[in-house]
């Protein structure tokens, strides 16, 4: 099989590191793709949300199969898009259509979505320039600190979590009236905050059967401790250590079954990979976001555990004949640490010379915001979050420990990374 893969990051490496490992793979393509993916399939300069090239390379290299890394491209309907085309509509997609993509296009939709089905999440209410007084005075019925989410997509940066009242107001003022985060914050979902701890799970689906992949934590802050600006992910772990049977079944029970049952229910068609955020209240989880393709950096934490042949999965998955398999994991731990630019998640720099990669020891370096210098053969910077570096460990803390002795190993001026992933589950 032929496969193509949009994106560039460090979760499409790993897919694309994961669907060379199966007997079905004959080539794999990424568009666009980084200094990593070379190393793996042919990068094409196309961008993701390039319909009418990426049309053009399925038909050029006989794709078989297309995975969607990120969301703007399900968002804006590649889905649809290659089901209205005559020639593409055979090409199966690993990924939802527009229609059931609003489940991450709009956190209002999502909310909505799980009220009608009953799945357990935080209380909210939806506002925009109309209703601005009420929203203020939802606010006031809350307690600190008070969340506010840009309802579109905003690069994982449109949730604001605020202490003072004050200033929660002029911030929600700020992301509808003075379109804070453009047109993602034309409306603001405001929401009570739930205190816990978080934990991602995650389902690959035809739309009816489902598997569930192994459970990550992601970290989403800058700074040691969960402090400063919010990133696209500064690491992971997997698994989860409170994440036990128990607290298991009431995922699957309480919010997988009822969010494919209710996909299903209202004709939102869903091939793919549905990303639950959830966070963990006395021992219940409730949902705090919806995703509709892998988290990154989960997905370098979570595919190395998956011992399965994962092309054979994701075919079923566009075929409508995922019922028939099981999934199987690797039992040790994995461990995610994100090496990222100076300056990151503001100003930064790119260009900068990567030393150090050929020293991996038991590690897996995935790449995300690199390219490959032509000229000089170097890999240099390309991008905030530059390097995820993935160990395996037969303990959480085992596996830690491994990430951070191989990130030692890579050097690029003004690197940086975060010395507290896992921490916080008692792997310090």
């Amino acid at each position: 099989m032929n496969t193509l893969i949009l994106g560039s990051g460090g979760r499409e490496h790993a897919l694309a590191w994961k669907i060379a490992q199966s007997k079905l793979s004959d080539r794999i393509f990424i568009a666009p793709g980084n200094a990593g993916t070379r190393n793996i399939g042919t990068n094409l300069p196309i961008g993701v949300t390039d319909f009418e090239h990426i049309k053009t390379a399925v038909i050029e290299h006989d794709i078989d199969l297309v995975v969607v890394g990120p969301e703007d491209p399900l968002v804006l309907g590649i889905y649809d898009y290659f089901q209205q085309d005559k020639i593409l509509r055979n090409t199966p997609i690993i990924g939802p259509s527009k229609a059931a993509a609003m489940l991450e296009g709009s956190k209002d939709f999502a909310k909505d979505f799980m009220k009608r089905h009953a799945i357990p999440t935080a209380a909210y209410l939806t506002v925009d320039a109309n209703n601005l007084a009420e929203g203020m005075q939802f606010l006031e019925s809350l307690s600190s600190p008070y969340v506010l989410k840009a309802d579109g997509l905003a690069q994982g940066k449109g949730v604001l979590i605020i202490n003072d009242l004050a200033q929660a107001k002029t911030e929600l003022t700020a992301m509808i009236t003075e379109a804070k985060f453009g047109e993602a914050s034309k409306k603001v979902v405001i929401e009570e905050f739930l205190t816990g701890i978080e934990c991602s799970v995650f389902v690959l689906t035809d739309g009816s059967n489902y598997v569930i992949l192994p459970d990550a934590k992601d970290y989403k802050r800058i700074g040691e401790g969960n402090s400063g600006l919010n990133t696209g992910g500064m690491g992971s772990v997997s698994p989860v250590p409170f994440v036990n049977k128990a607290f298991m079944k009431k995922v699957e029970d309480q919010i997988i079954i009822p969010t494919i049952h209710g996909l299903k229910s209202e004709n939102l068609v869903y091939k793919g990979f549905i990303f639950f955020g959830l966070i963990q209240e006395n021992g219940n989880p409730r949902v705090i976001e919806y995703n509709c393709r892998m988290g990154d950096p989960e997905a370098e934490s979570v595919i190395p555990r998956i011992q399965s042949d994962f092309l054979e999965l994701l075919v079923a998955a566009g075929n409508n004949t995922l019922g028939k398999h099981k999934i199987v994991f690797d039992e040790r731990c994995t461990a995610t640490v994100f090496l990222v630019s100076g300056g990151y998640p503001e100003k930064f720099e790119k260009g900068k010379v990567i030393t150090g990669l050929e020293n991996m020891n038991n590690c897996i370096a995935f790449h995300a915001g690199t390219a490959k210098d032509i000229e000089s053969n170097a890999v240099k910077t390309n991008g905030g979050r530059v390097l995820a570096v993935t160990s395996y460990g037969y303990s959480l803390r085992e596996a830690i420990n491994n990430a951070y002795a191989n990130a030692e190993n890579i050097h690029f001026d003004g690197r940086y990374y975060r010395s507290d992933i896992g921490f916080d589950l008692g792997a310090r």
